[in-house]
């Protein structure tokens, strides 16, 4: 498998030069790997978020108007390092708190939660969501995972015009509570990431094979069988949700469709149709439906699906609302 890079201790830097470059409106905190949005009103809580990188647009693409104040990049599939992530709340700090949306893994829990530590001990007031939309199971024990994956970008956007309509610390934290547990993703596989370090598949992934319940970072899914067709995965991915909101006919939902990095458009939109198909048939009002890479995991090919039970009219309304944040 062939990289576009020079080297990857370069390619962070590389992709922030060129996004500064592109876009005007979003700066690099000094030498950090991290982007903030130039523009951020000084009267509005900011928020921040961050990851790996590996998992473009995530995060960086999500900066801007409405939505993040800031984010903060660490190495392929290794979370920003603490110390990083506090300079970015002590420079996004301006006597209206800090809200961090972290996703839900041990190492990225581990390096937020040190830097929210230190930030309070210093008298910043700082909130945050853990991000745990992932609905796949373990395949030994049928536990859910509740790993932070596609759903984490709803959180950003609807979040982020809260914000910016002047929602407070506790507000926010109210808010991301009520949406971050109506929400639920399950993603399907049909090729492995492979590391730019080792140029190797990050798991084993038999041609003609696929594996439900994947992990962005190549974490085992619950089960591999033989491809058949996009709508048997959609049909799979659909009953698996289903029984987690175990939804009646009318009710409102927010769908997103996201390209896990390798899956061509063609396949992209054959899938959505499918899954779309299905949800009529389900009976389910789909006022919000949004495609395309949202949060990847380098090459791997394969799709995921989230949905969002609407409770809130204001949910729609900062999704439609526009922003100059590059991804959405």
């Amino acid at each position: 498998m062939v990289h576009i890079i020079n080297s990857i201790h370069s390619s962070i830097q590389q992709n922030i030069n060129a996004i500064t470059r592109m876009y005007p409106h979003l700066s690099q905190l000094k030498q950090l790997p991290v982007i903030y949005h130039n523009q951020h009103d000084s009267s509005v809580v900011p928020i921040i978020s961050g990851g790996g990188s590996g998992h473009e647009p995530a995060h960086f693409g999500y900066v801007g108007d409405g939505m993040l104040a800031a984010a903060i990049s660490g190495p392929i599939f290794v979370p920003p390092c603490a110390e990083h992530i506090l300079e970015t709340i002590h420079f996004l700090h301006q006597g209206k708190g800090v809200f961090v949306i972290i996703k839900n893994f041990d190492a990225d829990i581990k390096e937020f939660s040190q830097a929210i530590y230190q930030a309070r001990k210093e008298g910043i007031p700082v909130k945050y969501i853990i991000s745990h939309d992932d609905i796949s199971v373990e395949k030994s024990n049928f536990q859910i995972r509740h790993r932070g994956v596609a759903g984490t970008i709803l959180l950003h956007k609807i979040l982020g015009q809260a914000a910016k309509e002047g929602a407070n610390l506790d507000e926010l934290e109210k808010l991301a509570l009520s949406l971050s547990t109506s929400i639920a993703t399950l993603g399907v596989a049909t090729k492995s990431a492979t590391l730019p370090s080792k140029q190797l598949p990050i798991f084993d992934l038999p041609q003609g094979q696929i594996s439900y319940g994947i992990g962005i970072h190549g974490e085992p899914g619950y089960r591999m069988v033989p491809f058949e067709s996009s709508e048997l995965l959609a049909i799979e991915l659909i009953n698996k949700i289903k029984m987690k909101f175990k939804w009646q006919e009318g009710q409102e939902f927010i769908l997103l469709i996201n390209n896990l990095g390798g899956t061509s458009k063609l396949e992209e939109l054959v899938f959505t149709d499918d899954i779309l198909q299905l949800l009529d048939i389900e009976g389910l009002k789909l006022p919000f439906v949004k495609t395309g890479h949202l949060i990847t995991s380098l090459d791997m090919a394969g799709l995921s699906v989230t949905l969002c039970r609407v409770s809130d009219s204001f949910w729609l309304r900062a999704l439609e609302t526009p922003t100059n944040a590059f991804a959405w």
